[in-house]
C-alpha cells in the first residue's frame, strides 16, 4: 500500500508540474539555466565514457570473432550497433541518473529544508512548476543531443582502439559503420533517451521536493533518487526494445 500511496503522490506532483505558468518569461530563465546545469555540464563526462566505452566494445567484439570465417568488418559492426542499440542510450541514462539525478535531488531537498519551497508557496507561486517543470524540458529536449554525441565519439574510440591495437585495419573497421545501417536505430536510441531524460529528472525531483527532517535525510533522498530512476530506466528499457524493435 506504501508503494502506491507513493506512486499516487508521484503522479499528483507531476500535474501540479504541468500545470499552467504564471509567467513564461521567468520560466524561460528558469529554462536556460537547467540547460547549463543538467546537459551543458554533462557533456564532460558523456565524452570521456563514450571514448572508452567504444573501444571496450570495439575490443571485446575483436577478440570474441577471432574465427577466421567472420568477415573482419563485423568489428565495426558490431560496434556501431552496440553503442545506438544500447549503450549510448541506456549507459549514459543511467550515469546522468546518478549525476543528474542527485544534483536535482540534493538541490530541492535542501530547499524545501531550508524552507525555500514553503516561502514560494506563501507567495502565492506553484513550486512544483517552477522548480521542476523547467528540468524536465531541458533535459527532455537537450538529453538526445548527448546521445548523438555518445555515438559519435563511441564510434571514434572504437577507431582509436582499431588503429592503435591492430586488431583489425581502419578501412574495415569504417566500412563495417557503414554496412547495413539501419537509421530507425538511431531514433530507436533517441526515443529511448526522452523517455529516460522524463524518468532521471521526475522522480530525482520527487524525492527531492518531499524531503522531510534535516541534511541527513537531503543524502537518503538523493541516494533514493540514484536507485529507483536507475531501475525504472531498466525496467522501461525493456518495454521500450519490446515495443519497437518487435
Amino acid at each position: 500500500m506504501r508503494i502506491l500511496g507513493q506512486i499516487g503522490k508521484y503522479f499528483m506532483l507531476l500535474l501540479k508540474v504541468f500545470a499552467q505558468p504564471e509567467k513564461k518569461r521567468v520560466y524561460y530563465k528558469q529554462l536556460l539555466k537547467e540547460i547549463q546545469s543538467l546537459v551543458i555540464d554533462s557533456i564532460g563526462i558523456v565524452i570521456i565514457i563514450s571514448v572508452f566505452m567504444g573501444a571496450m566494445v570495439t575490443l571485446q567484439t575483436a577478440y570474441n570473432t577471432e574465427n577466421p570465417l567472420l568477415p573482419k568488418y563485423l568489428i565495426g559492426l558490431g560496434c556501431r550497433d552496440s553503442l545506438i542499440l544500447e549503450f549510448s542510450s541506456t549507459m549514459i541514462a543511467l550515469i546522468l541518473a546518478g549525476k543528474v539525478g542527485s544534483n536535482i535531488a540534493s538541490e530541492l531537498g535542501t530547499m524545501r529544508v531550508t524552507e525555500q519551497i514553503d516561502a514560494l508557496e506563501i507567495m502565492g507561486v506553484n513550486s512544483a512548476s517552477y522548480l521542476i517543470f523547467p528540468k524536465i524540458v531541458a533535459a527532455v529536449v537537450f538529453n538526445p543531443l548527448l546521445t548523438l554525441i555518445s555515438i559519435i565519439v563511441g564510434l571514434v574510440g572504437g577507431w582509436l582502439a582499431v588503429i592503435s591495437t591492430g586488431v583489425v585495419s581502419s578501412s574495415e573497421f569504417i566500412y563495417g559503420i557503414q554496412y547495413a545501417f539501419i537509421p530507425y536505430y538511431v531514433t530507436y536510441a533517441l526515443i529511448k533517451t526522452v523517455f529516460f531524460a522524463f524518468i532521471i529528472t521526475s522522480i530525482s525531483a520527487f524525492h527531492g521536493y518531499y524531503v522531510t527532517g534535516g541534511s541527513i535525510e537531503v543524502g537518503k533522498a538523493s541516494t533514493r533518487a540514484v536507485v529507483f530512476s536507475s531501475v525504472v530506466i531498466l525496467l522501461f528499457n525493456v518495454i521500450l526494445t519490446q515495443l519497437l524493435l518487435s
